[in-house]
């Protein structure tokens, strides 16, 4: 199971098979059930998280008491509500599994430990944070400069296999618009 985050990691930097022994040594796999969640609003949350296989999703309930998705993680994505990981407060989030499925944690307790033994994967972990920066930065701005239908065939563009995996909701959640709107769109085809 580790295999996959080994060449996730190889992808920025090198870690040899004795740094990878380390690694593992300060991780936790697991499954996760569809609908089952990792965090809850109020909870702190305890660890960050690596998909090897299944969908994750961030999310939290506005003040109308809709979903809001906020971030999905597919293979070979981390997720985590980092605030709340790495200053001990409280969660706003859920995570919780779109999919089964398998997961690869680093938990709080050992976050630092991590990188004291293993001082690359902070570079590591710095890359990843600049790529979802970005991610999320070019979201908030499809957001307030395309259409509604502009940001669903953009997002179909990019992710097609995706778009298939999740439900409805959830994707019309993250695109900023209802489930009743994301069908009329999908009916143009």
């Amino acid at each position: 199971m580790y295999s996959a985050l080994y060449n996730h990691i190889n992808r920025f930097i090198d870690l040899n098979s004795d740094e990878q022994e380390t690694l593992e040594s300060l991780l936790k796999s697991f499954s996760v059930k569809k609908k089952a969640f990792l965090l809850e609003e109020g909870q702190t949350c305890k660890a960050n998280y690596f998909v090897v296989k299944g969908c994750l999703r961030l999310y939290f309930i506005d003040i109308k008491g809709a979903e809001q998705t906020t971030q999905f993680a597919i293979e070979n994505w981390w997720i985590t509500d980092l605030t709340s990981f790495l200053f001990h407060e409280q969660s706003e989030f859920y995570i919780q599994a779109a999919e089964t499925t398998e997961v690869i944690a680093i938990e709080h307790h050992h976050y630092n430990e991590m990188f004291h033994k293993l001082p690359k994967l902070e570079r590591y972990f710095r890359l990843i944070l600049q790529k979802n920066h970005q991610a999320s930065q070019r979201r908030i701005k499809f957001l307030y400069s395309q259409t509604a239908e502009e940001r669903y065939r953009h997002f179909n563009s990019l992710f097609p296999e995706f778009v298939q995996r999740v439900p409805q909701y959830m994707l019309a959640s993250y695109l900023g618009f209802t489930p009743e709107f994301l069908s009329k769109i999908r009916a143009k085809k």
